[in-house]
């Protein structure tokens, strides 16, 4: 890639802190609590599998569209950057507008609160009390040093930075093996795993249609993050190459990696026990090992969504720094410092952010509406696979989609189907991610009617 298009960032990256990437930034804290809302809406194992591995099918359908794009448009920015050429800046600078709050700032914040929160079993001192918390609260001062002990992290170089998220990313996965692997010596019933309780029984055909999409949603919003590495192309040493591949090997990790989980659950406990519960993990190594068990998942919890987090902070201001090359008026995002190849500018703007949405006490409210407004402009990205193979079918394609044009129509009308019934569901919280995009459409427009946000030239 030419150097004027990297701007001062440099080709750190080498294919498995790529494929670390995408599995921090899907591994978090929702795999540890969705299945206890699955399994309270349909009471089948069987079925929270399949909406599990249904769950993984479609983000390696999402992942496979992303490899065709990304090594085709090898830049820093992800979805950014395939939206800009396939739709125009207009609903480019809204993807970011939308990143900047519910993509990655909101996620943050909610991830810093969530660390801290479980970090509380180890250091009571940390623990909030609603009724007395203060702004200058213990607990909202460890989340303040937790947003700018990552930010300070990756500022100081990419090279720094990634050894971090692949280490942290690394104790993830030992760690959740560990788990797995332990509770086959522990005295489980496997009978679990096929268990299904009576409520199944009482659901009607339309309440369980109903019930497989709302639990797909919460399956979904675990899978967020497969297009982690597609944000970092331009520090990739071979994108072209390493890039498609991050994303699929990645992909089908975190899958079996979920699929490993969920044994897990039900291996400890039954449908019935699960149902409703927060903290399936806790709950299931309570009953597998104890309190002893009660804390290694509790440590897990802390590192795995310490691990998201880090990929988070790297992958939000790549896309903020594409957006600074394309817009005179943020010419301060899109510049890296020439040492350390890190963009500053657009650390520190997302770390601002994200500290005012911690503080402001609405990060659950945002994170609520972050799941279907995520899930629109991926699919809006993965559309761009179509869209450019019919404006530029001579492009230079090093890796193209397997399937197409299945894969991505297999995700675009699932991902409909989901956002149709998030919008039944949440019809508020999915009104204001709509009016998000809407909101980002006009500021675009207002600032271009001001001469302030002229864009340069397409490249």
């Amino acid at each position: 890639m030419p150097s004027e298009e990297r701007a001062g960032l440099l080709p750190h990256i080498r294919l498995h802190s790529a494929t670390g990437l995408v599995v921090a930034s899907m591994i978090g804290a929702g795999i540890f609590t969705t299945t206890g809302f699955q399994a309270a809406d349909l009471g089948h194992p069987g079925y929270i599998f399949l909406l599990w591995a249904l769950g993984g099918f479609l983000a390696l359908c999402g992942a496979l569209s992303f490899g065709e794009l990304g090594a085709m448009l090898p830049e820093a920015g992800g979805e950014y950057v395939y939206i800009r050429e396939s739709y125009g800046r207009a609903v480019a600078f809204s993807s970011v507008f939308v990143a900047l709050f519910a993509g990655f700032s909101a996620p943050i914040a909610g991830a810093a609160r969530a660390f801290v929160s479980y970090l509380s079993n180890f250091i009571p001192v940390l623990a909030q009390n609603p009724d007395s918390a203060s702004l200058f609260s213990a607990a909202n001062l460890a989340t303040l040093m937790v947003i700018w002990l990552l930010v300070f992290i990756h500022a100081r170089g990419v090279r720094g930075g990634i050894r971090f998220n692949d280490t942290v990313t690394l104790i993830k996965i030992c760690g959740i093996l560990v788990i797995v692997l332990a509770a086959l010596f522990a005295n489980g019933n496997p009978r679990n795993l096929v268990q299904v309780s009576p409520r199944f029984h009482e659901l009607s055909t339309p309440a369980l249609f109903g019930a497989l999409a709302t639990s797909l949603i919460f399956v979904n919003f675990c899978y967020l993050g497969w297009n982690g590495a597609a944000y970092v192309a331009a520090e990739m040493r071979n994108p072209q190459r390493d890039l498609p591949r991050a994303l699929v090997t990645g992909t089908l990790l975190v899958t079996l990696l979920y699929a490993a989980l969920n044994a897990f659950y039900f291996y400890g406990s039954n449908v019935d026990e699960l149902a409703g519960k927060v903290d399936v993990g806790v709950v299931a190594a309570k009953s597998l090992f104890g309190e002893v068990g009660v804390s290694l998942v509790t440590a897990l919890l802390c590192v795995s969504i310490l691990a998201s987090a880090s990929a988070m902070t790297i992958e939000g201001p790549r896309v903020y720094f594409a957006f600074g090359r394309d817009f005179p008026l943020m010419r301060f995002l899109g510049t890296a410092d020439a040492k350390s190849g890190a963009p500053r500018a657009a650390l520190v703007l997302q770390g601002v952010v994200t500290s005012v949405i911690a503080l402001s006490g609405t990060v659950d409210e945002i994170i609520q509406y972050a799941g279907f407004t995520l899930t629109l402009f991926a699919s809006l990205a993965v559309s761009c696979v179509i869209v450019l193979r019919i404006r530029r079918p001579d492009a230079p394609r090093p890796f193209k989609t397997w399937g197409y044009p299945f894969t991505p129509l297999i995700f675009l009308a699932i991902s409909a189907w989901t956002m149709v019934w998030a919008v039944r569901g949440r019809p508020v919280e999915s009104s204001l991610g709509v009016a998000t995009a809407v909101i980002g459409g006009i500021l675009f427009y207002a600032l271009q009617r001001w001469n302030i946000a002229k864009p340069e030239p397409c490249r």
